[in-house]
């Protein structure tokens, strides 16, 4: 039982420019890394600031990519063992 494609689809990946294409394919990679970046920027925000707010948001995006990062090298060691 696999995925049913919209119509079309087919039609309007190959209008997508390579870059995009291979971007949309590792989106969860592409995302972990996003929130890693924008937790250093939160967290060098409230150094210099010295705001609380700015080091939870940090710390709550750093919560978020671990646990991203966790659960995408987990499934890639479950997909090795079988």
């Amino acid at each position: 039982m696999g995925f049913l494609a919209p119509p079309g689809l087919r039609d309007r990946m190959a209008e997508i420019p390579d870059w995009r294409r291979r971007v949309l394919r590792r989106l969860d990679v592409s995302l972990i890394l996003f929130e890693l970046v924008l937790s250093v920027i939160f967290l060098a925000l409230s150094l210099v600031t010295g705001s609380l707010y700015f080091r939870g948001v940090g710390i709550g995006l750093v919560i978020a990519w671990v646990t991203s990062a966790v659960a995408v090298l987990y499934r890639k060691m479950a997909g090795a063992g079988s």
